[in-house]
């Protein structure tokens, strides 16, 4: 997959959408293809912005908890290095390019969406780092060392993952902002990052203040 195919992806939510190459504020050493707010000459008109509710394209925005917790990784590369490590929700793949060069053995990406993992994809090749796309997490591929996950948790209804993650690996690190209390007693703060969505969004403060949990 290349720009081209994402912008096709992207035109379905946003005619006049495509994509550019930048580096997100909260994880610079990590380039993306993310929506392009320059195409926005003013503010969407209304069947616009009913298209953007309708069929949001969340891959082209690197959300404020995917940047903290790739950054984390990078930081702190021991987390993955030599193991086998699923990152669920992937999204624009920042966390599962980072598990791979922070030297993970093996990074699988995982969402729903199949637009998220062309991009994922597409990224992981824009920083010269392999990783393996998976859509479905019921059917993930074998056993893993580490499973992580950002910004999963914004509908009650996820919640149950929190269970899932645990089982699934020995260790599990999770970045939130909307969660103020995980409900599970396994999962550990660790620290409290503040970060912005890329592009940014202009969301309420409290949502640029990102909170990884680790379990296991």
């Amino acid at each position: 997959m290349n720009a081209d195919t994402l912008n096709r992806q992207l035109q379905k939510m946003l005619p006049q959408g495509r994509v550019t190459v930048t580096r997100p504020g909260g994880c610079p050493a990590i380039a993306l293809h993310l929506f392009d707010p320059m195409v926005l000459e003013g503010p969407l008109s209304h069947d616009e912005a009913q298209a953007v509710v309708a069929e949001p394209a969340y891959w082209s925005f690197c959300w404020a908890s995917g940047q903290v917790l790739a950054q984390y990784l990078l930081d702190h590369p021991t987390l993955v290095s030599g193991k086998r490590v699923i990152d669920f929700g992937t999204g624009s793949g920042i966390v599962a390019i980072a598990a791979a060069m922070a030297g993970a053995s093996e990074v699988i990406a995982c969402d729903l969406d199949p637009a998220a993992l062309a991009a994922a994809g597409a990224n992981a090749r824009l920083n010269n780092v392999i990783i393996a796309l998976c859509d479905d997490w019921y059917r993930r591929p074998g056993k893993f060392d580490v499973v992580t996950a950002a910004d999963v948790l914004y509908d009650a209804e996820n919640l149950p993952f929190l269970d899932q993650f645990a089982r699934a690996a020995p260790q599990v690190l999770l970045a939130d902002s909307r969660v103020k209390h995980i409900p599970d007693g396994r999962y550990r703060r660790q620290t409290l990052i503040e970060a912005r969505t890329w592009p940014d969004l202009n969301e309420f403060e409290e949502f640029n203040r990102v909170t990884i949990y680790r379990a296991g």
